[in-house]
Parts: C-alpha cells; sequence; structure tokens
C-alpha cells in the first residue's frame, strides 16, 4: 500500500508549479490537515482514499475508534467551502500567491544576517514548495527559538516552525503584499534587536535518533513506571513520549531504549527555548522509564 501524510499539503493539487500531491502519484491513502496550508479552521483533517486496496468501510470502522460523535458544523463548512473555493479559483489565488512569495523570498534575502533556503540549498531534492520560507537567523547570531519568540511577543507575528537555526512562515491563499511586508518588516526588526547568543543545542547524529525500541508501545506506557532522575535514565526504556514541537516528531517513544545522546539533545534544546509539550516533567530533571522487575 502506498500511503502518505501530506499534512502541509492541501494547496498542492490546485496548481501544477506546486509539488504533487499524493493522490497524484498513485497513493492509496493520505491524509491532508486543511487547517495548516488551506482554510479550514483547527482540526480539519481529512483522509483521500482511491483504487480498491483500501476497504473503506475498515478505513471508516478504525477512524470511528478515535473520531467524536459529535463532530462540529464549522469544521464541515470550512472545508466544503475552501474546496469550492479552490476548485473555482484556486489557480488564480494561487498565481497571484507564488508571485507574491518570490518578492517575499527576495526582501528576507537582503536582510542582513538572514539567509532564504530553497531549492538550491537542497541538492537532490525531487520537488521544493516555495510557500513554506525557511529562514536561517543563525547568521543573525540568534537562534530560531530566540526568533520565534521576539517575533510572538513584539511583532505580533507566529510562524509555524522553529528550531536551533530556522523559522519557517507557511503562506496560503489568505495572504496578501501587506502579510508579505508585515513578515518583512518583522523579520527585519528581529535580525536587528541584538538578542543575546543562543545556548548550544547538542544535536546527535541523524542516526543516533533512531532509538532501539525493547517493548511494545502499549506495554512500555500502560505498565507500571517511575520517575528517575535523567542523569540515571540513558539505558532504561521509555514509557512516555517526549516531543520537541514544532514539528511534533517524537526523540523518545515509549518502549524505546533511552541513549545519552537523545537526552543531551532534549536538555539542552530545552535550555536553548525548544518546546516539548508532553513529557510528565516538563523540565526533563526526571524522565518517566519501565519500572524494573523487583
Amino acid at each position: 500500500m502506498r500511503w502518505s501524510t501530506t499534512s502541509r499539503g492541501a494547496h498542492l493539487p490546485f496548481h501544477d508549479a506546486l509539488p504533487q500531491w499524493a493522490m497524484n502519484t498513485e497513493g492509496d491513502l493520505c491524509v491532508t490537515s486543511v487547517h495548516r496550508m488551506g482554510a479550514g479552521v483547527e482540526q480539519s483533517s481529512v483522509f483521500h482514499l482511491q483504487g480498491d486496496r483500501v476497504d473503506p468501510a475498515v478505513l471508516k470502522a478504525r477512524e470511528d475508534l478515535l473520531g467524536t460523535t459529535s463532530a462540529t458544523s464549522l469544521v464541515y463548512a470550512a472545508l466544503d467551502g475552501w474546496r469550492r473555493q479552490m476548485v473555482e479559483q484556486g489557480k488564480q489565488l494561487l498565481d497571484d500567491l507564488l508571485d507574491l512569495v518570490a518578492e517575499v523570498r527576495t526582501a528576507i534575502r537582503a536582510i542582513p544576517g538572514l539567509s532564504v533556503m530553497g531549492a538550491a540549498e537542497f541538492p537532490g531534492v525531487y520537488e521544493f514548495d516555495p510557500l513554506k520560507i525557511v529562514v536561517d537567523v543563525s547568521g543573525a547570531g540568534i537562534s530560531g527559538y530566540q526568533a520565534a519568540d521576539r517575533l510572538r511577543a513584539r511583532q505580533r507575528v507566529t510562524v509555524g516552525l522553529s528550531d536551533h537555526r530556522r523559522v519557517v512562515a507557511g503562506c496560503t491563499v489568505a495572504d496578501s503584499a501587506r502579510t508579505g511586508e508585515i513578515l518583512v518588516r518583522a523579520l527585519t526588526a528581529v535580525a536587528s534587536a541584538g538578542l543575546p547568543r543562543p545556548s548550544t543545542v547538542d544535536l546527535p547524529d541523524p542516526a543516533e535518533l533512531e532509538l532501539e525500541t525493547a517493548m511494545l508501545p502499549r506495554d512500555a506506557f500502560f505498565g507500571p513506571a517511575e520517575q528517575v532522575p535523567v542523569e540515571r535514565a540513558a539505558g532504561r526504556v521509555a514509557a512516555e513520549m517526549v516531543t520537541p514541537y514544532p514539528p511534533g516528531a517524537p526523540a523518545l517513544v515509549p518502549g524505546e531504549v533511552i541513549t545519552r545522546p537523545v537526552l543531551d539533545y532534549l536538555r539542552s534544546g530545552l535550555a536553548a527555548g525548544m518546546q516539548i509539550p508532553d513529557p510528565a516533567d516538563p523540565t526533563l530533571d526526571t524522565v518517566r522509564v519501565v519500572a524494573r522487575a523487583g
């Protein structure tokens, strides 16, 4: 089965200059979060299904295990209204947006200390979505965490993602020359704000993020557990999820064997401004692990 989670790709089917959508690449099933790059309200995610390899009745039954029986009409109305708008006007709206984003990218590149990542910075990438403006702020001597906090607190601009050196602004058909100017002006102010030099994040090698699974996640999560000091957590089996957000990709999953590089990454990231919403101890002074027998 070909499966895709195009959570930020609701706009992709409506313009040929954008990357291909999963359903146009012979995907059997994908999930699209319309509240991200579309105009849906929060929680507006939908399944797309084609072909005969996934039984729609089985898919519906499994979705019913997690879905609410009291769905809000606002979600459905927003989904249907946006779908109709894009079918009727999507090509022109995206034409205008692509022109706007090209201008915004050029303006941001002119800000001292900032660089905008594009297709040239990702050699070997098959397709690139220009509507995601990835801005590297490290040349200004600040972190993406600092930039995101400053943008929100002083400029009233919220970005979609930040990490130790980048922020990401997602542009949609709701944007205009005015919002583009606001973004450029806000980034200019942040780059010249004279913020203190950020803490260093101990980034592990990508292979070090692929942890050994010692137990089934449900057994680790629901079984006996204890909080142990972080200094004694390496080598133990995680009993909780620990997820830097955004983007929301777990660094630790219940059942995985905890390693020192991952702990160093999470602790140093937290000190630098990383958001980690799900551990039992939000300070990560302790970690929830599977209790040892006896």
